[in-house]
């Protein structure tokens, strides 16, 4: 059976924890952040886990891991 491709979209997106989960960064945070407030701007920084509904989808764009 000949190698399965990793889907590369997902893979620049998406990284995986020690634990085993997805880790993706949070949307909403490119431009127009004038009207934004300082306090969501500054949770937008961080890091989010993929929800398990989308992180079984992933796990199929992304056979060899991230």
């Amino acid at each position: 059976m000949p190698k399965m491709k990793t889907h590369r979209g997902a893979a620049k997106r998406v990284k995986k924890t020690a634990g085993g989960k997805l880790k993706r960064m949070k949307a909403f945070k490119s431009h127009i952040l004038t009207k934004k407030t300082r306090k969501r701007k500054r949770r937008l920084r961080k890091a989010d886990l993929v929800s398990k509904q989308d992180a079984r989808k992933l796990a199929r764009m992304l056979p060899y891991g991230s």
